[in-house]
């Protein structure tokens, strides 16, 4: 829409009734997750049965709260692991390849460009399936080979993180490559006129020009590993990750335990998303 034109009153009123409808259907199931985690019932259902924090606090055998659920406890905190180890990782690697695909006498680039990209068009089902045969076939071979049992290529935590990073490295490398594409190559060779080595002018002048976008990409990173579950599904072992706990939970009945969750994980995504777009602001300014 081009705002210097005018348009009729009924294209008006049209566009904000979009806008309303579009955000409601956002919204709309968040809050009324958020509301029913509060609700006196020992259903994650309406109707309202009345205010309580006992989905939260409430240590009884009818009620457990989400504070004293140990099993699912356990499950935020191997998803926190997870996602630690896939930022970590997929930040490293995706800085290192945003600054291989910004050579310009980087030979074979389109092909290598388009492989990198192959693990975001593959359904995560497929993206799983295939590194756990992947995995088992290496452990077969391995075992039957040299008799070693790798714990590696077991389903179990570090294949989760290696599955994980399979795909979100290449996010992280397409938000540094955007943000590296900016950069001044000026301002290197004026540090390296000034007696600066090349680590000194990669730490102090690029990396910290990509800051910002190696912050975000964190940021989405971490957010990516903590709620996946397609790829996650045929990958964890027995420690199973929050969505893969919850999946179980909402398959043989749930409580409204897991809608306190859900509003913890709103809340916390919420303020970390608020967090990342302050600093983000800053640091660009």
């Amino acid at each position: 829409m081009i705002r210097s034109l005018p348009y009729s009153k009924t294209y008006g009123l049209s566009f904000k009734l979009y806008i309303i409808l579009y955000f409601t259907f956002l919204f709309a199931p968040l809050l009324v997750t958020c509301v029913l985690a509060f609700n006196d019932s020992q259903f994650p259902s309406l109707p309202w049965k009345g205010f309580t924090f006992e989905w939260f606090t409430g240590n009884l055998p009818e009620r457990v709260g989400i504070f004293h659920d140990q099993i699912n406890l356990d499950s935020i905190w191997v998803s926190v692991r997870v996602a630690f180890f896939v930022t970590l990782l997929s930040v490293s690697v995706g800085t290192c390849g945003a600054f291989l695909f910004e050579q310009e006498d980087f030979r074979f680039k389109p092909v290598l460009y388009f492989l990198m990209l192959a693990p975001l068009v593959i359904p995560g089902v497929i993206l799983g399936i295939s590194i756990l045969m992947f995995s088992t076939v290496l452990g077969i071979h391995f075992e039957e080979t040299w008799k070693l049992d790798v714990g590696l290529f077991r389903p179990g935590f570090w294949l989760v993180v290696l599955g994980q990073f399979s795909f979100i490295a290449t996010l992280v490398t397409l938000v540094v490559s955007a943000r590296l594409r900016k950069f001044d190559r000026t301002l290197e060779e004026a540090a390296l006129n000034l007696g600066a080595n090349r680590f000194e002018v990669i730490w102090y002048i690029t990396l910290k020009f990509l800051r910002p976008a190696i912050l975000g990409s964190a940021a989405v990173a971490y957010l990516m590993s903590f709620e996946n579950f397609n790829t996650t599904l045929f990958l964890v072992g027995s420690e199973a990750t929050l969505p893969i706990n919850l999946y179980l939970q909402v398959r043989d009945g749930s409580t409204p335990v897991i809608n306190a969750i859900s509003f913890l994980l709103i809340v916390g995504t919420s303020l970390a998303a608020l967090a990342n777009l302050y600093f983000s602001r800053k640091e660009t300014q």
